[in-house]
């Protein structure tokens, strides 16, 4: 009676033993694949009723604007507190050597924006 049991537990032993000894592919990724980034950002307060303000996000020497996974555009994120239109400025901002974030006036007792781009700084 006691032989099927354990048999079950040796078996149950043997296969945890071979999952907890296997490399997992999910923690080898290639470094081309995903590239190693940093960021930059600039940010501003405004108060109400104060109209459109602007900064320049710096872009680090030898880096590029890295592209949203999956993408071709730009990795970018515009964080914002307050009611305010803001949006990086096509005008004035190329991409390689200056990226512009805009608002417009502030509809709300205080507002506070954040543009942050993300750079890929690897040698290329």
């Amino acid at each position: 009676m006691r032989a099927p049991i354990v048999y079950s537990a040796l078996w149950l032993l043997l296969i945890v033993g071979l999952l907890v000894t296997q490399p997992s592919s999910a923690n080898a990724q290639a470094g081309a694949d995903f590239p190693a980034t940093t960021e930059q950002s600039c940010s501003f307060g405004m108060a109400k009723g104060e109209p459109s303000h602007q900064c320049q996000v710096p872009i680090p020497e030898s880096c590029l604007v890295a592209n949203a996974p999956g993408t071709k555009k730009p990795w970018t994120t515009i964080s914002k507190g307050g009611k305010t239109f803001c949006r990086f400025d096509e005008k004035k901002t190329d991409w390689k050597t200056k990226i512009t974030g805009t608002c417009g006036r502030c509809n709300t007792e205080q507002c506070s924006v954040q543009f942050i781009v993300r750079f890929d700084c690897n040698p290329h």
